[in-house]
C-alpha cells in the first residue's frame, strides 16, 4: 500500500496549514536522501517513505493529542532521522521538541536538518536515553515517545524517567505487544507507569501498528534509569 505526498494532507484534515508543512516534510525527505551516503537512518524503501515514516508519525501525533490535548512539549527517544520528532516539530511549530539521539553522526545530522528547515522549536540532545533521564529533562515532559527502539521492558526505562507525573508515554508497537506487556509488569511498577490503552493506527496508515499509551503516575524512583547499557543487558 503506497501513499503519495498529495494524499497526505487529506488523511490529516485537523492539521492546519498544509501549504506550509507539506513542502517542509518534502524538504526533510530530500535532505535525508542526500545525506544517506554518509549517515544511514532508515531501512524503509523510498516508495514506502510517505506512509511508513511521515503518515505514521502524524498518526502517532493524532493519537497522542486525543489523550494529551495541546501538549506543550514532547521528547523523542532515538530520533534517528527525525521520525517522529522532526515531523511533529514541522506540523506543530508551537510545540517544543526534544530529540534524544545517542549516535553522534545521527545527532549531527539532526542538528543540520533543524538548521536547514529553519525550525526554532527543536533541541537535539546527543546523549543516551539513560543519561538524558538523569539530566534537566528528568520528570519534565508532558509526552515522551520512541519509535522502533527496543522491547517494552527496556523501552520504559528509557522513556519513563523523562515523563512528568501525569505525563503520557506513547510507543508504536506491532503484533508482539501483548507478550511484551505481560513481561513488563515489574518494569511498570518500578517506573510508576500505568498502561492506559492500545490504539490501532487507521488501516490506511498502517495495518500492523498500534500506539501503546502509558501514564506516568509519579516522579521516577531515584534508582532509575540505571547506568548506560544496563537496561538493555538486564531489563527489569
Amino acid at each position: 500500500m503506497t501513499l503519495t505526498w498529495d494524499e497526505l494532507p487529506g488523511l490529516f484534515p485537523a492539521l492546519p496549514d498544509p501549504d506550509r508543512w507539506l513542502p517542509l516534510l518534502q524538504r526533510h525527505a530530500a535532505l535525508l536522501e542526500a545525506a544517506a551516503a554518509r549517515v544511514r537512518v532508515t531501512a524503509v524503501a523510498p516508495g514506502d517513505a510517505v506512509r511508513r515514516q511521515y503518515a505514521e508519525s502524524l498518526e502517532l501525533l493524532t493519537i497522542v493529542e486525543a489523550h494529551a490535548p495541546s501538549p506543550t512539549a514532547l521528547a523523542d527517544i532515538g530520533s534517528g532521522g527525525g521520525f517522529p520528532g522532526l515531523v511533529i516539530a514541522i506540523v506543530r511549530p508551537g510545540m517544543r521538541l526534544h530529540l534524544v539521539e545517542p549516535l553522534q553522526k545521527r545527532a549531527r545530522l539532526l542538528a543540520e536538518l533543524v538548521e536547514a528547515l529553519g525550525l526554532s522549536n527543536v533541541t537535539v540532545h546527543a546523549a543516551r536515553a539513560e543519561d538524558a533521564g538523569r539530566g534537566p529533562l528528568r520528570d519534565s515532559l508532558p509526552v515522551v515517545t520512541a519509535r522502533a527502539v527496543a522491547e517494552l521492558r527496556e523501552l520504559l526505562e528509557y522513556t519513563a524517567p523523562l515523563a512528568a507525573p501525569g505525563g503520557l508515554i506513547a510507543l508504536p508497537k506491532g503484533s508482539a505487544f501483548a507478550a511484551e506487556l505481560l513481561a513488563a509488569a515489574v518494569s511498570m511498577n518500578a517506573l510508576a507507569c500505568e498502561f492506559e490503552a492500545l490504539v490501532a493506527m487507521r488501516p490506511e496508515v498502517s495495518e500492523t501498528l498500534s500506539v501503546a499509551l502509558f501514564r506516568e503516575s509519579g516522579p521516577t524512583a531515584a534508582a532509575y534509569p540505571r547506568r548506560p547499557g544496563v537496561p538493555a543487558k538486564r531489563p527489569l
